[in-house]
């Protein structure tokens, strides 16, 4: 039966008169506001905002709630962005009155305990990622890269070196060239084998003194470890550059490898993917990125600081930092991702991140092992923390695309993986389990494309079909976009 409700917009539900509270009169005199803004244009009559009563407010909300996906809900195999469960303890301790009534503008001296959290989740970033210098104030991933571009070209300025070109391997996610892009490099694509590794012939011949980056996803986006990480470092060393390390897939290695160890000189952390904080929806992100101690000189200011003097510890934010880049974003960073990472990280301990790595490794090694013999996987017969298979033979035996699949899927209750990511996969389907999801869930999402690859190409085709909205009609979207509506029943 069709809900109504579910389909109206507030404006539609809105009756005269009706409201959710009635708030009592006013006892202060009312000012006339022209009198007050003699030059201003003011609103004669009001708004015209929905009329409506609290029960229509809160059905029509409920009701828009569960027409969305979301990790509470569904299993989310979506690769490369790390969707999985962020445990409700954490959600808990960044709700704290102490925590988020803080001002971003108090005097240090008043915002101690937070200015010692940030302090402290700034040493684990450190040890984790084997890199001493820590900013916590990029607001997600992508502004991580750059503001860490932008420390490597200042540094590069005081050395006196002209430097132009950073390197990206084709594999990396298009925020790299981006970045790269937006600092004022140029950018070249150094090409894969047919493994997934990089191509070190290309890379030689490409490396020289105009190279002042190489950016480098390790695990790479195939959810493969680069076995020639040691050699690629010390070849874009030996050459005066510095190695970019994209931590996107650092749930494959917590606890296991630090990129400072394998020869990375900057990264980013994904605090709200890596460590359990909410991600998906626009935001909120964060991305705290860590350095070598000679390019810590040039990170972003204010940084948190530790002081210790004869009256005791106490902590800061610190400017005196003359060849900082300057701020990238408001205030200190977005504290309460970085409270949830802080919470997530005390709350495993150095042995649980570690635990962490091996189940997510385990789970995607399953479900490799699963599907392969289903949806070929090119590249690597064992992954670390994901996967990419491909459609190709499907979409040629039955026109049957990577898009239809992942369509089909939300019909089943799982959301669609990535697909047609990496572009060195034809057909991809980017599939990363986490490790929050259990063996049940595993092996119901196996089940779920067992079935969907012994339908007919015309069901998959009008996929999915349980959903409220459909897709786009890809047939005529060039000519005149037209979307499908459906209503459950």
């Amino acid at each position: 039966m069709r809900n109504m409700q579910a389909t109206q917009l507030l404006f539609e539900l809105s009756k005269p008169g009706r409201r959710a509270n009635r708030l009592p009169d006013s006892e202060v005199p009312q000012p006339d506001m022209q009198e007050l803004y003699p030059t201003a244009t003011l609103r004669q009559k009001p708004a015209g905002l929905p009329e409506l009563s609290e029960g229509d407010v809160i059905r029509h909300f409920t009701n828009l709630s569960t027409l969305n996906m979301s990790v509470d809900t569904h299993f989310y195999p979506l690769g490369s962005c790390t969707m999985k469960y962020n445990p409700k303890r954490n959600e808990r301790l960044a709700s704290l009155p102490g925590i988020v009534d803080l001002h971003p503008l108090q005097p240090d001296a008043t915002a101690q305990g937070m200015l010692e959290l940030l302090y402290n989740v700034q040493g684990y970033f450190a040890e984790i990622s084997g890199l001493p210098g820590v900013s916590l104030q990029p607001a997600a991933g992508a502004q991580g890269e750059l503001t860490a571009l932008m420390a490597a070209a200042a540094y590069f300025r005081d050395l006196g070196s002209q430097r132009t070109q950073v390197l990206v391997p084709d594999s990396a996610h298009g925020t790299n060239p981006a970045s790269a892009t937006m600092v004022g490099f140029q950018t070249k694509t150094i090409r894969s084998r047919e493994d997934g590794s990089v191509d070190m012939d290309h890379l030689r011949a490409s490396v020289d003194d105009s190279t002042a980056v190489f950016m480098i996803t390790n695990p790479s986006t195939l959810g493969l470890f680069e076995n020639q990480i040691q050699e690629i470092a010390d070849l874009v060393h030996d050459a005066g550059g510095l190695i970019y390390l994209d931590g996107a897939n650092m749930n494959a290695i917590l606890g296991i490898t630090r990129p400072g160890d394998f020869g990375a000189d900057m990264m980013h952390y994904n605090p709200h993917k890596t460590f359990s904080g909410p991600h998906g929806g626009g935001g909120p992100g964060a991305g705290p990125i860590c350095v070598r101690d000679f390019l810590e000189p040039y990170l972003p200011t204010p940084r948190v600081e530790r002081v210790d003097s004869a009256e005791g510890v106490h902590y800061r934010l610190g400017y005196d930092h003359p060849k900082s880049i300057g701020r990238v974003r408001s205030f200190v960073g977005n504290i309460g991702v970085l409270v949830r990472a802080y919470c997530y990280i005390r709350a495993c301990g150095g042995q649980g991140l570690k635990e962490v790595s091996e189940n997510a490794v385990l789970n995607a090694n399953y479900l490799l092992t699963q599907l392969a013999p289903l949806l070929p996987v090119p590249k690597g017969s064992r992954c670390m923390h994901e996967f990419v298979a491909s459609a190709s033979k499907l979409k040629k035996e039955k026109g049957v695309t990577a898009m239809d699949l992942a369509k089909r899927l939300l019909d089943f209750g799982f959301h669609a993986p990535t697909v047609y990511f990496p572009l060195t996969v034809q057909e991809a389907v980017m599939i990363e389990p986490t490790e929050t999801e259990s063996k049940e869930t595993l092996d119901a999402f196996v089940e779920a494309i067992r079935e969907i690859l012994s339908e007919d190409a015309e069901t998959l085709h009008d996929a999915p079909k349980t959903t409220r909205i459909s897709r786009p009609d890809e047939v005529q979207a060039a000519r005149k976009p037209v979307m499908k509506w459906t209503v459950s029943p």
